[in-house]
């Protein structure tokens, strides 16, 4: 069935296959299952160091975002990140992958940085990996158009790492962004991410709610692995699917 260009069918197929893969079997059961319990302890979890060349090691210190002279209009940021050359990772052919979808959405996802896969694209979360991502955002009733999307760092860095004071940078960059969007939550994909913002890999920060302190006030912040990472290990899609309930609940 279709309605204004929409294959309802589709749609629903994706979603239901999403369950599937993340190990809901049944509508209903005759014990109540608690879907928001914390996490299992770090040793029943998938490794912190997933995502490949995003994972990080270690908290994150705090960068030098203060001497960067840093836009406090959103437009205005934006514009900066199309164009700075003091942005880490900066170089004058270096491909530059922007936030996308709605700032006004009250959904912030973020990842760590674009991989070489997104560079090429021009979009951040693409290919196989952007195809679970679009199936986990649809899985809580959003897609890319209701949620807003951004890295840590608009730019790849040779080799796909992070060095510890240019993470450092990026994430002050990121609190100071998440400021400018102030979300009702924002969504951090995969260790890396977690580390630079949160000081704990996703393992051991997932499950929980945690509170950023930005411009804009305290902001609530869900872990997730990354899709790259349940793309090498589809059983993990359980644990993922308990942090998207725990992000529906939080944006409710």
């Amino acid at each position: 069935m279709e309605r204004d260009g929409i294959d309802f069918r589709a749609e629903a197929e994706s979603l239901l296959g999403w369950w599937r893969d993340a190990g809901v079997d049944m509508a209903v059961q005759e014990e109540p299952r608690d879907w928001l319990k914390p996490a299992p302890t770090p040793n029943s979890t998938p490794a912190a160091n997933e995502g490949g060349p995003e994972s990080g090691t270690g908290a994150i210190a705090p960068g030098r975002a203060d001497t960067l002279d840093l836009p406090n209009q959103l437009p205005l940021f934006h514009d900066w990140l199309r164009g700075s050359d003091t942005l880490p990772f900066a170089a004058p052919a270096a491909p530059r992958v922007c936030p996308s979808g709605d700032p006004a959405a009250g959904l912030m996802v973020m990842t760590a940085m674009p991989s070489a896969e997104d560079c090429a694209a021009g979009t951040m979360l693409s290919g196989p990996a952007g195809r679970l991502f679009d199936r986990m955002l649809a899985a809580i009733g959003r897609s890319r158009d209701t949620s807003y999307i951004a890295g840590l760092s608009c730019l790849r860095p040779a080799g796909g790492r992070m060095d510890p004071a240019s993470a450092g940078q990026c994430a002050d960059i990121a609190r100071h962004h998440l400021g400018l969007v102030a979300p009702k939550a924002v969504l951090l994909l995969g260790d890396a991410c977690s580390r630079a913002l949160l000081g704990l890999g996703a393992a051991q920060a997932r499950g929980k709610v945690h509170q950023l302190e930005t411009s804009a006030g305290q902001i609530a912040a869900v872990v997730t692995l990354h899709p790259d990472y349940l793309l090498d290990q589809p059983s993990a899609k359980a644990f993922a699917w308990t942090d998207l309930q725990l992000l529906r609940e939080t944006l409710a």
